[in-house]
């Protein structure tokens, strides 16, 4: 008889290798996730030197992002089953190395057509990653603690871009717009190759034995799932979908400010005054304590619920998005607050939305459910990208904020149907 949820935490607990384990594999996980947006979120900063070199407009580079995002989408649908198939340690390895080398092809461009291509499939090498290390997470931490271990997780996804951001903004200083793609990029390739060294998809792989969880599961012991079945269960669940078109305005607020805060603080002569575009790295920042926040807030406070916090967190991202469209860019202060409360609340419910995938679906489909999940949210990330460029275009570049605001409010009520 396997033992109920209640006794399975505690167990691990008190097993100091089992805990010992889990620990490396969520920290190795993290420390390549660390590295990751290094070839993914540096578009924002280029975009303006894309516009003055090579003649790009706002909706251009904003197309050329947005199909980046799109087979980053694809990809999550397709690479989340693979990881249940084939586990993550392989996966997110490959993704890493992949990126580095389209990444720098992407930095040699000259064009519109010679930017998008390479970028383009960048995007799908990158989604190599996440949902097959979110398998992996699932396989090594239990249902009480994932939405922390997501959390933990999240939050090196955040300080990626807090990393991004930091050395786009150094080396704009000091090179041109090219040296972007080719110098952050290089920690993935370390990142990539660390991750392949040291982890292991499952418990079973260093001989502990796997994790017994509450929820569904594949219904007949030793009856392997194919990938029709770990979709169709997906497809299935209603609430499941919900989720995913949540997660999906979620993820439209998130990428909208990532990709075109940038370039509302990018002036004229912002060499000669450098603090207006620093004070972009407090968004980054509230994202990355968001991701901490949410899930304790999710295992803790509201014990497993997953929707509450999606609600709090989403509603006050948008109230404090609205205030930011009143606030004039010279006022570093309070804007610096409120970009660090915006990446705080528009970030911080990620964490509840990736635990809800194994806790719907079960474990043995986490992999699929978050590459579903994830490829719902970057079909919306993608449609931001011309969307709120054109926006940007015809009501200035303060709408961005406007627009943001509302995608958040549109999670608030999506999400609220998955309620239980």
């Amino acid at each position: 008889m396997k033992p109920n949820q209640k006794s399975q935490i505690p167990n691990q607990k008190s097993n100091p290798g089992l805990r010992r384990a889990q620990w490396r594999m969520l920290l190795a996980t993290m420390f390549c996730y660390l590295f990751y947006y290094t070839g993914r979120q540096n578009w924002g900063w280029v975009v303006k030197a894309l516009r003055d070199d090579l003649g790009l407009d706002t909706v251009m580079t904003g197309t050329i992002a947005g199909a980046m995002l799109a087979a980053y989408g694809i990809g999550q649908f397709i690479n989340g089953n693979l990881g249940d198939k084939f586990g993550g340690r392989i996966m997110v390895s490959l993704g890493a190395i992949l990126s580095v080398g389209l990444t720098w092809i992407t930095s040699f461009g000259n064009s519109f057509w010679t930017l998008l291509v390479p970028w383009t499939a960048n995007g799908y090498a990158q989604s190599l990653g996440w949902a097959p290390g979110g398998r992996l997470i699932s396989n090594w931490w239990g249902h009480r603690e994932r939405a922390k271990a997501f959390g933990f997780y999240m939050f090196a996804a955040a300080f990626s871009t807090v990393l991004t951001f930091a050395l786009s903004i150094a080396i704009l200083q000091y090179m041109n717009w090219r040296w972007v793609f080719r110098l952050p990029v290089l920690l993935l390739l370390v990142g990539g190759i660390v991750y392949y060294l040291v982890a292991r998809d499952k418990p079973e792989d260093l001989g502990f034995k796997p994790l017994d969880e509450p929820g569904p599961e594949p219904v007949a012991i030793g009856t392997e799932e194919t990938t029709f079945d770990r979709y169709a269960c997906a497809f299935k669940n209603w609430r499941f979908l919900c989720a995913c078109v949540a997660i999906g305005f979620e993820s439209m607020a998130r990428y909208g400010l990532l990709t075109w805060v940038p370039l509302y603080y990018l002036g004229e002569d912002w060499k000669q005054n450098p603090a207006s575009v620093w004070i972009t790295l407090s968004l980054p920042f509230g994202m990355a304590l968001g991701a901490l926040s949410g899930g304790y807030l999710s295992d803790r406070v509201f014990h497993s619920n997953r929707t509450r916090p999606i609600v709090l967190l989403l509603s006050l991202a948008s109230a404090v998005s609205v205030a930011m469209y009143f606030v004039p860019r010279d006022q570093y202060v309070l804007g610096m607050t409120l970009l660090f409360l915006a990446g705080f609340f528009v970030y911080g419910p990620q964490s509840s939305f990736w635990a809800l995938c194994p806790d719907l679906l079960g474990t043995k489909r986490a992999g699929t459910g978050v590459g579903v999940m994830d490829a719902s949210a970057y079909a919306f990330a993608a449609a931001q990208g011309p969307l709120f460029g054109w926006i940007i275009a015809t009501h200035g570049e303060a709408s961005i904020f406007i627009a943001t605001a509302a995608a958040c409010a549109l999670g608030v009520v999506t999400i609220l149907f998955v309620r239980k």
